[in-house]
């Protein structure tokens, strides 16, 4: 089974989207593949939950999101190849935390953030 790192607008996707197609297909997505998430996400979701809903949402976002999908934490050679990536993309913090976990992994990024588009570094799938 294929290696996937999902970025953070897959789960605001999931979570908030009122479009049943985009639903469906973000359900869909989170069983086909082996499923991974940078600790950035859990931070980007984390707050806007807390910002949007509360403290209790959030922490039941992030539960939900731990308990479907293995969390990378950010390394040194994570947060080194994020920061090349960054350079070279003009990313920002976050986008290259995540390609940099996509790139450590072998792994496919599951996105539909156009920031992502340019990083050749890195497979994508768009959702």
């Amino acid at each position: 089974m294929p290696k996937a790192v999902y970025d953070t607008r897959f789960f605001v996707e999931y979570f908030y989207s009122k479009d049943e197609k985009m639903l469906q297909k973000t359900k869909a997505e989170r069983n086909r593949r082996e499923r991974y998430v940078s600790a950035i996400v859990i931070h980007e979701i984390y707050r806007l939950a807390l910002t949007r809903e509360g403290r209790e949402i959030a922490n039941l976002r992030k539960t939900t999101i731990e308990q479907e999908f293995k969390t990378i934490p950010v390394d040194s050679e994570i947060a080194k190849i994020s920061a090349e990536l960054r350079q070279k993309y003009k990313l920002s913090m976050g986008d290259s935390m995540i390609a940099a976990t996509a790139t450590s992994l072998g792994a496919t990024c599951i996105t539909d953030d156009p920031h992502f588009e340019p990083i050749k570094e890195i497979k994508k799938a768009w959702i």
